[in-house]
């Protein structure tokens, strides 16, 4: 069976990346691309490098033109794939790679995001540790989803770095650091004068310093249900004790931090171990977590990834190191923030959910050098 699909957004970063992704997909016919501002301008002008689909003109993005397909990918900025929710109820399967449906909780989305709260879908990150259900995995999840929200690619890489061992119980997620090394095409395409070149070349810039990131919700929502919690606890108003009883008090401190790199994710997160855990039992937790997947590998001890190692893949490689001098174990991730981070995990849990191999049109070869 031949999937149609529409692609919103589809002259940005995250559209472009859906549909360099899909057209290598047998099973789907990319028969709609649409804009805002690029309405009725060809494809390839804003997506050169995507040749075989050169045929394409962009359109407007409505819900007239985007119902009607199979599938529809919605890859626009955070607060405007919501209003297309109801007008494409009969649409069999809705894919989201903004944040309108990642959070679980109202109070969390009024702090971080603000606007309209629109219910939570199935989570696009399979590989995630969740407590619970069959297999352990959000996999589970996804199989036959209608609805499914996209991750936010800092988001799912600290989650998948820190998931095993919360779910394990080897670490005490309620003292997580994690610090960030990202590229600016998470930022986006519109143009922004933070993100020229001439501001980003030769330095490094920390951003959303303090606990401010949008993300930070949603990382603490994956490691709660990694740990068996209940999402009533990501409410920022809920207190320490509740969040204990609900299955573990989850904190972090997120510090992103720009670098002159296109594209990529360098994740370096630590937590503290928890009381009389040794360091055989804190490794086995990532080796049973991600030992039989293909897009989550944790490297050999002593190896840490680089994202140039990932580039164009749909591949997170995770280095773990036990620091017992500070009491703490380090992750190390590495992610192409548009392919595992965005679009790669879209089209996955896609795979997923029409019940097509789960690596159907992805890879987890980079580009080097």
């Amino acid at each position: 069976m031949t999937y149609s699909v529409a692609v919103s957004g589809a002259s940005g970063y995250a559209g472009g990346e859906i549909l360099r992704l899909l057209a290598a997909h047998p099973d789907i016919e990319i028969r709609t691309v649409t804009a805002h501002a690029n309405a009725g301008s060809p494809l390839i002008a804003h997506q050169p490098h995507l040749r075989s689909l050169a045929h394409l003109t962009l359109q407007d993005t409505t819900p007239e033109i985007l119902a009607g397909h199979d599938i529809v990918f919605l890859a626009l900025p955070h607060g405007q794939s919501g209003q297309y929710t109801d007008a494409l109820a009969s649409t069999p399967l809705v894919i989201d790679a903004g944040a309108d449906h990642r959070l679980t909780s109202q109070d969390a989305w009024a702090q971080f995001y603000g606007g309209d709260f629109h219910d939570p879908w199935a989570y696009g990150v399979p590989e995630l540790p969740v407590a619970g259900v069959p297999g352990g995995k959000q996999r589970a999840n996804l199989v036959g989803a209608t609805r499914i929200a996209a991750p936010g690619c800092n988001a799912s890489t600290v989650s998948l770095s820190l998931a095993p061992g919360v779910a394990a119980g080897v670490i005490d997620p309620s003292d997580i650091v994690s610090v960030l090394a990202v590229g600016p095409s998470g930022a986006g395409k519109s143009l922004k004068t933070n993100l020229l070149a001439s501001e980003i070349l030769g330095t490094a810039n920390p951003y959303a310093v303090g606990g401010t990131h949008r993300h930070i919700p949603e990382i603490r929502q994956a490691l709660l249900g990694a740990g068996g919690g209940s999402p009533r606890s990501l409410s920022e108003g809920a207190s320490a004790t509740e969040s204990k009883r609900d299955g573990g008090d989850v904190r972090i401190s997120f510090t992103p931090v720009l670098v002159p790199m296109s594209r990529g994710i360098l994740a370096t997160s630590t937590a503290p171990i928890a009381p009389g855990v040794t360091d055989a039992q804190i490794r086995d937790a990532w080796e049973q977590a991600y030992g039989d997947e293909t897009f989550v590998q944790l490297l050999p001890e002593g190896q840490f990834p680089r994202t140039a190692d990932v580039l164009g893949a749909n591949t997170a490689l995770i280095g773990l190191a036990i620091d017992r001098a500070a009491n703490r174990v380090v992750v190390v991730a590495a992610v192409d923030n548009l392919v595992k981070g965005t679009a790669g995990a879209a089209i996955q849990s896609m795979n997923i959910a029409l019940g097509l191999p789960e690596d159907r049109s992805l890879t987890v070869n980079g580009v080097a050098p």
